[in-house]
């Protein structure tokens, strides 16, 4: 259902509960309902109050003279349902429910709106607000801007609306999802997506349960222009905990999450002071297009720690060009500093120009995407009344720069002064100021990662894949069948076929127990076998394990190679998952690995490799020679396309995969259907029908280990 107008700007209200005390939620939500009586018509209902705030109250909802577009409900829990009902009955569709603590009655509440079409944002909202409309059903006040708000947590909302009000951002729409009941935050995403008030969106969740339309809505916020900053404390953790594969132990729910914020071109950040700071930029400035950042000082000491924190937030302040010096030393003392960052070295005392000359030449040099200005400036007025003029005839001229052929190049500035007349002229001028550098850099640095935009969908091209049976073996042929390579190989199940194997094979050989999920943690794995050795441990595995179907492989014994995994999870709220890290049995030791939502394509595999710490040895490492990337990255897409296009796989992984300078090469698998066929699959087998023997306990053990 659509996100009705009723939640925008509608043409009646109805406050039930409405009261004269302060104290309660009545009030506040009566005193902004008639901030808007010009707008719209309001009705305060109230059983025991005839007037409230100057206002005739109606006992009862169906005592209204007709039934209002949205009813806001500050009722005890028990009088909800029935308030509801007489709502429905006079013909209301639109309820904004404040009231928590409904327990069993939120099942009744539910029914009565599908069956009556109606729409409810709650219960437990902390209410919501639209600037534009003047409709203000909410605890306390907020400032009118371009912040639109939808949180899950009323307070943290608050709490968001709050600190943007002191930082000078003021809030578009306010939405206060609570329980979720019937409306969800993505109902919100996808209606602000239109507005044309909203610049940026602040989103807080604390679940995902409708994550891939989560991601949809994010997206086209972003082609709509506008930028979504994500608030989370963890989400998506059960579907971790279900996975069976060495890639679901070392992957965390926010590594999801912002899986998810990427192919959407959203952006997670962690306290709301974060989001505020990054909302502060955006508000003014569209994100960098790079992560080249020039750091211009007037003081050695503020430029250095400046340029350290630059790095750390993933910014890069490259050495200027020698022409660029050039231009710089014309304008500076001998002493100063001209190579980024900069120092003026005094030359802001003795003329303040020199900030704006500076910044203006640094920008239009093509060799830096954002500009970082850090020290005195906002403090000059302040402290020397005599420099009052001159000090905001230079903030003018670094104001008339945002809408100059250079405010593709962002300009941010940290005063020492946090209020001064001249932070505040910066901030008229629409110049993002902050009092700490490191609130500075934090701010650029996200918005920056902000830059790529949603990450484009690759072309469905894959045909769904039919879910194999257990085992190693069904897991190598389903993957040799996707053109993935693995070694030569022989299924056996007793010591005549195994040396049969053996003959066919080229040693060194590995003796796999094919039905064992996480063989090296059970001693079901042996490498390195040649014909003199390899007959007395089949019989030492048979013996140990039991009858089942044994696996015998050439053993890659390729110089230089280096071992990563792949595995592909389906999220049990953002759907299809891929991962590529650092693999072998030391895996989850290193916990190196990239995620991204799948399918993707090769630039979006090669941007994941990139990303890995031990990506430098793809690349020869102490001698050795680069590895095949084309094989590695064919990998990950094919494993990421099959798992997209294949509803019934829960689980791939390959680990690990062998990736030398002539190909890349799996030699172990793990292939898991969703938990619902595997329940198919074993209510249709005949009964009594053989299945290699492992233990309970090996299995139970198994799973304990990867979670």
């Amino acid at each position: 259902m659509s996100f009705p107008q009723a939640f925008v700007d509608p043409s009646s209200v109805a406050v039930v509960g409405a009261t004269e005390d302060r104290a309660k939620w009545g009030h506040w939500l009566a005193t902004g309902a008639l901030a808007g009586a010009d707008r719209r018509q309001v009705w305060l209902v109230n059983r025991r109050a005839a007037q409230v705030l100057g206002q005739s109250c109606r006992p009862t909802v169906g005592d209204l003279p007709r039934a209002p577009d949205l009813v806001a409900l500050c009722v005890p829990p028990p009088h909800v349902l029935p308030v509801v009902r007489d709502a429905l009955a006079k013909g209301c569709r639109a309820f904004l429910a404040i009231t928590a603590g409904l327990g069993a009655d939120e099942t009744e509440l539910a029914a009565l709106l599908r069956a009556s079409g109606a729409r409810m944002i709650g219960p437990n909202s902390l209410g919501l607000f639209n600037a534009a409309a003047r409709l203000r059903l909410a605890w306390g006040t907020f400032t009118p801007g371009r912040l639109a708000i939808v949180s899950q947590s009323g307070q943290v909302g608050s709490e968001i609306a709050g600190l943007g009000a002191r930082a000078g951002l003021g809030v578009s729409r306010f939405y206060s999802v609570g329980n979720q009941l019937d409306v969800g935050a993505v109902d919100v995403l996808e209606s602000l997506v239109s507005d044309e008030h909203t610049g940026t969106v602040a989103l807080y969740l604390e679940s995902f349960a409708d994550g891939a339309r989560i991601v949809t809505a994010l997206a086209a916020l972003r082609r709509a222009g506008k930028h979504a900053l994500l608030l989370t404390t963890g989400a998506s953790e059960g579907s971790r905990l279900l996975a069976r594969s060495h890639t679901g132990s070392m992957t965390s729910s926010l590594d999801v999450v912002d899986a998810a914020c990427r192919a959407a071109g959203a952006l997670r950040v962690a306290t709301p002071r974060e989001l505020v700071d990054a909302a502060r930029v955006l508000d003014v400035t569209a994100p960098p297009r790079g992560h080249r950042v020039a750091v211009v000082s007037d003081s050695g000491g503020q430029g250095g720690i400046a340029a350290d924190l630059a790095a750390d937030r993933g910014l890069r302040a490259p050495v200027f060009s020698e022409p660029l010096r050039a231009r710089l030393r014309d304008l500076l003392p001998a002493a100063a500093s001209v190579a980024n960052p900069v120092d003026l070295a005094g030359a802001g005392e003795a003329d303040l120009r020199v900030y704006a000359q500076v910044t203006e030449v640094v920008a239009a040099s093509g060799e830096v995407d954002s500009i970082v200005l850090s020290g005195y400036l906002g403090c000059y007025g302040e402290d020397s009344p005599s420099l009052v003029d001159a000090e905001s005839a230079v903030i003018d001229r670094l104001g008339r720069r945002q809408g100059s052929e250079t405010a593709h190049v962002p300009l941010i500035v940290h005063s020492m002064s946090a209020a001064s007349p001249a932070v505040t002229r910066l901030r008229e001028h629409r110049v993002p100021v902050f009092d700490t550098v490191d609130a500075a850099l934090g701010a650029l640095g996200r918005v920056t990662r902000l830059g790529a935009g949603p990450r484009p969908a690759p072309a469905a091209e894959r045909i769904g894949a039919a879910v194999p049976a257990p085992g190693y073996w069904a897991a190598r042929t389903f993957l040799t069948e996707l053109g993935i390579a693995m070694p030569g190989a022989r299924r056996v199940t007793d010591a005549a076929g195994f040396a049969a194997a053996c003959a066919a094979l080229r040693p060194p050989l590995v003796l796999k127990a094919g039905w064992i999920e996480h063989k090296s943690e059970h001693r079901a794995v042996r490498t390195g076998l040649d014909p003199a050795t390899a007959d007395a441990v089949f019989r030492e595995m048979y013996e140990r394990l039991g009858p089942g179907e044994y696996v015998v492989e050439e053993q890659d014994t390729r110089p230089g190679v280096v071992e990563l995994l792949i595995g592909a999870r389906r999220d049990r709220d953002f759907g299809p998952t891929v991962t590529v890290g650092h693999g072998g049995v030391l895996a989850e030791l290193w916990q190196d690995v990239a995620v991204e939502l799948a399918p993707v394509d090769r630039r979006t595999a090669a941007g994941m490799l990139d990303r890995l710490r031990s990506r430098r040895l793809l690349d020869g490492w102490r001698g050795q020679p680069p590895v095949d990337l084309d094989a590695l990255i064919d990998a990950v897409v094919t494993v990421s396309e099959t798992i997209a296009a294949s509803p019934g796989l829960a689980d791939i992984e390959i680990n690990p995969i062998r990736v030398g300078s002539e190909g890349a090469l799996a030699v172990d698998a793990l292939v898991v259907p969703r938990a619902e066929d595997v329940v198919a699959r074993a209510a249709s087998e005949p009964s009594g029908a053989h299945r290699p023997r492992t233990t309970t306990e090996e299995q139970e053990t198994s799973r304990e280990h990867v979670h």
